[in-house]
């Protein structure tokens, strides 16, 4: 027999095939996290929504401030720091996950953008995300002790308290395991 090559189809061969199939693969995976922007609209139209709301009890803790006990006064404005603390959680994921997944956000032509608000990575979203659910957390037990006089459940109470225990430890946690992967690294 001889060594003579076989020859060749006309077209492609099967590597390029597979590079460019590879390619158009890479590609779409890529380009899929553009399918994250409508959430994060949606986030925006929650954050809108809670606006309104917090105008809504503003007014009505304006309004029943006056005669109101130094106890209710405070909840109220635990109610307003609550509320607070949540739509700064919406601004964390909305601006750290656009980020982070989609594109990055040019702050050039605005000077004035917190340079912490367009910067972290995934283990800063996560402790920011962890440290103000600790904090809602901790507002909703002290929301419960400032009103034991009025309504006191054992059951409830043990329940909010282990569950702000549990928030807490997973925070430290994290925090920690963050921290020893940070060290292995380096």
């Amino acid at each position: 027999m001889t060594d003579t090559p076989v020859p060749s189809r006309p077209g492609r061969r099967p590597d390029d095939m597979r590079r460019t199939i590879a390619r158009g693969t890479e590609f779409a995976l890529f380009n899929s996290r553009w399918l994250m922007a409508p959430f994060y609209i949606g986030l925006v139209v929650s954050l809108a929504v809670l606006l309104l709301k917090f105008i809504r009890m503003l007014w009505e803790f304006i309004l029943e401030a006056p005669g109101d006990k130094p106890t209710h006064t405070i909840l109220g404005a635990l109610s307003l720091i609550d509320m607070t603390l949540v739509a700064n959680l919406v601004l964390i994921v909305v601006f750290l996950g656009y980020r982070n997944l989609a594109s990055r956000i040019d702050t050039s032509d605005s000077p004035k953008w917190s340079v912490g608000m367009t910067y972290a990575h995934f283990a800063g979203l996560k402790q920011k995300l962890l440290a103000s659910i600790v904090a809602i957390s901790a507002i909703h037990v002290l929301e419960a002790f400032l009103n034991i006089d009025h309504v006191f459940d054992a059951t409830k109470m043990t329940w909010l308290v282990a569950v702000h225990l549990v928030f807490v430890i997973s925070t430290l946690l994290l925090a920690l395991s963050d921290r020893w992967v940070v060290d292995k690294e380096e």
